[in-house]
Parts: C-alpha cells; structure tokens; sequence
C-alpha cells in the first residue's frame, strides 16, 4: 500500500489504506486541529525528534474497558499510600512522561512539538491529567484526550512503584463515572496488559469513536 503525504488541508485518507503495522500516512503539522480530528478517526501521530511526522491507525488496537480493570488485593493495598488529583499538574505529568528513562528506548517520542500541541489541547479541555502523589510529591501520571465517550491514553510515568498503575486505576474510575466506554491505549504494553488491556479490531474501534465521541472543535 502507498504511504499518503498530507498537504495543508486537515484531511486524512481512510484508516484501512494503514501498512500492515499501522502507518498511514507522512507529514503535515501537529496543530491541535489536526490532531484531535485524527484522533476522532482513531489515527495518532507518533515519531522520533528530528523525523518528520508519521500517522498511524493500527490494527488490532489495544484498548482497556473501565469495567473489566484488573487490580489484585496487592495492588489494591498499594493504592491506598497514594494521594490523586486530575488537571492539577498536567505540564509537570507531560514533562515527567517526556524526560523519565524508559526501558529498551534511546529517546523520547514526545517531542517538543508534542508537548505543545497536547498543552493546546489541555488549555481547550480536551487534554487531562490524572496524578498520583506521596508526601506531596508528584510520583506518578499520565496524560490523554478525552472525546466525550472515549478516552486516548498518551503516555504515563512512575517515580515509585505502582504509582503508574495506581494513577490509572484512578482513570479507569473516572471514566466509569463520566460514562466513558472505553481507553484507547494505541499500543500493546506489558503494565496495560497486567491491568486488562487487550486487543480488539480496529474496525471495533471505529465504531466506538462514530458512537461516543463528541463533536471536535467547539472551544478550539
């Protein structure tokens, strides 16, 4: 299959012209238009600094239902160590997520023009961030984009053990709260996978966004 190159316009060619392993096109910018369309229709861009930006849809996509968690009775106990908020640090949880070393990685992926746009978006209230805190410390985060009835999970970190799981565990319910059915992890991790993470078809996917997500745009 050809790889598209985007042109100035906010467009996308439809998600089953993905490569195999997901690609789907090359190019255009990382305004917060852009990107919070793409991920409407379950693309997200994900590069390295210095290459240009690629897009990418998938299939299976790893997601996690809020109601199927998995937590054992340790993790459980873990939790309660814990102090939570939501929006209170979301630039310290996007930095933390961009700086912390990570296992079998050289790099980063959040790049500066990455941090930029998902700051956008938190200003419009798209983006959140859900934290976890030990003596007042910031010891665990993630950062998503939340569309209504579906939740985009980016990226998590961890100062102390279980503070990533914790924090998700925090998310998951959030969501069952707020009527989110479901997170999009994008990719398969050992941690998601530990907490109830699986893969389902992206053409499933699709049609959770077409059934609960929001209109985009509205406060942009």
């Amino acid at each position: 299959m050809a790889i598209y190159e985007l042109i100035e316009n906010i467009a996308f060619p439809d998600i089953e012209e993905a490569e195999p392993d997901g690609l789907l096109a090359i190019g255009g910018d990382l305004s917060p238009e852009r990107v919070l369309f793409a991920l409407t229709l379950g693309i997200f861009p994900w590069f390295n600094e210095g290459d240009p930006i690629l897009w990418w849809s998938p299939d299976p996509r790893f997601v996690v239902f809020p109601e199927k968690v998995k937590i054992s009775k340790s993790l459980k106990q873990s939790c309660k160590k814990f102090n939570y908020k939501i929006n209170q640090s979301f630039h310290s949880v996007i930095e933390n997520c961009s700086s912390i070393c990570r296992k079998g990685q050289n790099g980063t992926w959040i790049t500066t023009s990455m941090k930029e746009c998902y700051s956008r978006l938190y200003e419009f209230g798209y983006a959140m961030s859900f934290e976890s805190y030990l003596n007042n410390e910031l010891v665990g985060g993630l950062y998503g984009v939340n569309l209504g009835g579906v939740f985009i999970g980016e990226s998590m970190f961890h100062k102390t053990t279980d503070a990533s799981k914790a924090t998700f565990i925090l998310l998951t319910e959030y969501c069952t709260e707020n009527k989110i059915h479901i997170i999009d992890c994008q990719l398969e991790t050992v941690l998601l996978k530990s907490l109830g993470g699986e893969n389902i078809p992206r053409k499933n996917y699709s049609k959770y966004l077409s059934n609960f997500v929001r209109s985009p745009f509205k406060q942009l």
